[in-house]
């Protein structure tokens, strides 16, 4: 299962997120530093309204989300390259995620202590991602001299690798993360072997007081964080309160409604981060119902019919003959599937089909 990392400075809010996110307890949230020293991990569900509506189409007994994987991982402080703090531990726990979600704390409080004794996300963000920066570019250096030996004999390989690491060294020196430079699919090969800690996809979770979640464009800091993350990463950043998310999982359905409505919000942050991190991970979903459950099944962008066939039974992949396949709007549009067919928006798809997000499937196979 896919994983995406929650990190950040200490104390800012990191552990009460991961906490509210996964519905649980795992991760200790304490106003001291490094309240997190080994990483916690928990499953979370993804928000999914497609599964409700399907469900009423066809009877459905129960509903399935999809899911995948956060881990909590220890705060970082500055010189963590260099062994500060739990920088050694840091680095490595993030060096085994798939993603990042960069949690910045974006409210005072002055009985929450700050590592660096004030409320500047820029500087947390730059802290961080300095630290990531330097890390790769210790780890490139250590991994051109290995192949320089190689190089002298003429290995093509190694002659291939030292050169997009150089490329590699000069795009990090420039402050600029992996994920952003330009590379081609055979650069992109060249490049996984060498598990950067700035080549991962990373988003940012802005945590903020309860009062700016109705209206965070009145956040100046959050405002900077999301300018920033589109200017050096082309990423997004999302507005989430560490705070409400760990209230609102102790709320029944009917309080959580009243809740949210007093707050002037119809979604919670922890909802958002949940499917922007699962995107990220390059996750998509597809849809099975019927009478005995509606499901959403997760599969990797880009996948064709038969994967998508073998997540549901790996005997399926092998054994594929061609998927009914609908688009979620067109079967909600149509009210069922019997009146879809008559207006010809089922349809059958073979092995070469690249499945959508959203598609409503069924395979036919040799089983």
């Amino acid at each position: 299962m896919l994983c995406a990392g929650i990190v950040g400075l200490p104390n800012v809010g990191k552990s009460t997120l991961f906490n509210a996110l996964t519905q649980s307890r795992k991760a200790m949230a304490a106003n001291y530093r490094f309240c997190t020293i080994e990483p916690n991990q928990g499953v979370v569900t993804v928000p999914d309204d497609r599964l409700e509506v399907l469900s009423k189409i066809s009877k459905s007994q129960k509903l399935v989300p999809s899911v995948f994987e956060f881990v909590d991982i220890a705060g970082l402080v500055k010189g963590a390259s260099k062994g500060e703090g739990l920088g050694n531990q840091f680095l490595g726990h993030i060096r085994e995620v798939d993603a990042i979600v960069q949690v910045v704390r974006c409210f005072e409080n002055n009985d929450i202590e700050h590592v660096m004794d004030s409320v500047d996300p820029i500087r947390d963000i730059e802290v961080i991602n300095t630290e990531l920066l330097l890390a790769d570019l210790d780890a490139l250096e250590k991994r051109k001299t290995r192949q320089q030996k190689a190089a002298r004999t003429g290995d093509k390989k190694a002659l291939a690798e030292i050169e997009i690491i150089e490329r590699l060294e000069k795009h990090l020196s420039d402050g600029k993360y992996a994920v952003t430079m330009d590379a081609t699919p055979e650069d992109k090969a060249l490049m996984k072997p060498l598990f950067l800690l700035t080549d991962k996809p990373t988003l940012y979770a802005c945590n903020v007081a309860e009062g700016d979640l109705a209206d965070p464009t009145q956040n100046p800091w959050v405002q900077k964080v999301k300018q920033y993350a589109a200017e050096h990463h082309g990423t997004t950043a999302v507005v989430v309160s560490a705070e409400i998310e760990s209230e609102l999982v102790t709320l029944s359905p009917e309080e959580r409604a009243e809740y949210m409505e007093a707050l002037g919000i119809t979604e919670t942050g922890g909802g958002t981060l949940i499917k922007e991190a699962y995107h990220l991970l390059g996750l998509r979903t597809y849809l099975t119902t019927g009478e005995k459950e509606t499901r959403a099944w997760t599969i990797h962008a880009g996948d064709k019919a038969p994967v998508a066939a073998g997540v549901i039974h790996s005997d399926f992949e092998k054994s594929f003959i061609s998927a009914e396949t609908i688009a979620y709007d067109d079967l909600v549009a149509a009210g069922s599937f019997a009146r879809a067919r008559e207006l010809g928006k089922l349809r059958t798809e073979g092995k070469e089909y690249v499945v959508q997000d959203g598609d409503v499937m069924e395979f036919k196979t040799f089983l």
